[in-house]
């Protein structure tokens, strides 16, 4: 009897109304860790709470990460959610895939040999970027050093960069030579390239989607003017080349345009899966040009998990969904898949460029062109424009109360004084959900026409900028 009776009270206790539970009836730990169990169901319905007090990741047009993804990618997570990338041994099928992740993009980037160089799955492109950093330093020092000179002064040029550079070079001991913007300039020129290379130079990196301006910068260009410098010098300095977005989208918007192994001084390129991949966040590429362009010292053998497995990744244990639905991609769309899905994006950043520079208060700085950028648009104010005093961090800040993060920030050195402004175009951001941002943006500049703003935010003041 006390059995059944115990049985009865459990069964009544989480039959008990969520809200109403002994559970949720205080404050949940926030510091401590605690030191009872808790009814599954209250404690996943608070956390899904709090969750609500994020924003929609839909509205987020600062990102360059995907928002949105297929029901049928959703399904291969749950059945990848255990799968541990690393340990090719227990999960071969797994490391099969990634493979043929590998060899696909190394097809795609045209690759002289494509079924027998070498790249790898990363948790992001910022993992993959490093990766092809300590190539570059790599070989340069065994260079270096066969040739009896000294290795202690490696530096890296590049154009203004995302922040995963930074850390690359402060990590790994590299002086960043960032090339400073002047005038209208706003991406690396071979002119300032040449100016900066010396032969402590591991390489360039030029970037195929600037994190600021959204631009490709022009890596034929800055490959010929190497070509030219080692014609005449001796002084032969390699590429990679940071397409965390647009290595999913030249090879299919822009064909034509001449950035990857094509050009025999790129010797290697990471990409962001997670980015216009439209893979689930958590993915990243890296490849390089032949085998020979990964040092061997990179690669480490561990056979602790069961085989003997080469790995030269930065993390270790990571997670396999991601790359599953990486090849689920690559098998749906293909190139037409992909080809249609960023064409329709671009069409959508060129329809809302031409509206925004319609409304007169803003210059574009780039309309979303598919052989110049990503599907993206940035603008400034005109000079005497902004009738009402307010500032782009002052419009952010508007349009964020509608949901909306659309992020104003200022350039590098040496423009710090131009801010600009920027809006991504991924998939999931529809045409028609761009007409809604442009009508809150309209009632914006109505709003600080016939309320003039008395205090100007600043960069500081301002809601921080997505640089992911």
């Amino acid at each position: 009897m006390r059995k059944n009776r115990s049985t009865k009270i459990k069964s009544y206790t989480n039959n008990d109304d969520i809200y109403a539970s002994v559970d949720l009836s205080t404050s949940l730990p926030k510091s401590h860790f605690p030191d009872t169990e808790r009814n599954p169901r209250n404690v996943f319905n608070a956390i899904r709470d709090e969750l609500l007090l994020d924003g929609n990741s839909r509205q987020n047009l600062a990102t360059f990460c995907q928002t949105w993804v297929d029901d049928e990618i959703r399904e291969l997570m749950d059945i990848s959610i255990d799968k541990n990338m690393i340990d090719k041994d227990e999960y071969p099928q797994t490391a099969e895939i990634e493979a043929r992740c590998v060899r696909m993009l190394a097809e795609l980037w045209n690759s002289p040999s494509p079924e027998t160089t070498l790249g790898c799955s990363t948790i992001g492109s910022s993992e993959a970027a490093m990766l092809g950093g300590l190539a570059l330093k790599w070989q340069w020092r065994k260079k270096r050093a066969a040739q009896g000179g000294a290795t202690d002064k490696p530096n890296l040029i590049c154009g203004p960069v995302q922040i995963c550079w930074h850390k690359f070079a402060r990590y790994f001991d590299v002086e960043l030579r960032e090339i400073p913007l002047e005038g209208e300039r706003l991406i690396m020129s071979p002119e300032e390239v040449l100016k900066r290379v010396d032969e402590n130079t591991i390489g360039v990196v030029p970037t195929l989607g600037v994190t600021f301006t959204c631009q490709y910068e022009p890596v034929k260009e800055v490959s010929d003017a190497l070509d030219e410098l080692q014609a005449n010098t001796g002084l032969d300095i390699p590429i990679h080349v940071d397409a965390a977005s647009g290595g999913f989208l030249a090879p299919f918007c822009a064909p034509e345009l001449e950035w990857d192994f094509r050009l025999p001084r790129v010797k290697s390129v990471n990409t962001s899966g997670h980015k216009f991949g439209l893979a689930p966040l958590g993915a990243g590429w890296v490849v390089w040009r032949e085998a020979t362009d990964l040092p061997e010292e990179l690669i480490f053998n561990v056979n602790y998990l069961g085989g003997n497995m080469p790995t030269f990744a930065l993390n270790f244990s990571r997670p396999g969904g991601q790359i599953i639905a990486q090849y689920y991609n690559f098998l749906r769309l293909g190139r037409e898949g992909y080809q249609k899905i960023h064409s329709a994006c671009y069409a959508t950043a060129q329809f809302l460029a031409n509206e925004i520079d319609k409304m007169g208060p803003f210059e574009i700085l780039f309309d979303g062109d598919s052989s110049k950028g990503i599907p993206a648009l940035a603008w400034k104010l005109k000079d005497g424009a902004n009738i009402g005093g307010y500032t782009l961090y002052d419009l952010a800040d508007k349009l964020r109360t509608r949901g909306w993060q659309v992020p104003a920030y200022s350039m590098p050195a040496n423009r710090n004084d131009l801010v600009i402004q920027r809006i991504l175009v991924r998939h999931g951001v529809s045409y028609d959900l761009g007409c809604l941002m442009l009508d809150d943006m309209k009632r914006a500049l109505d709003s600080f026409a016939r309320h003039p703003v008395a205090h100007s935010l600043t960069e500081e003041e301002a809601s921080g900028f997505n640089h992911g």
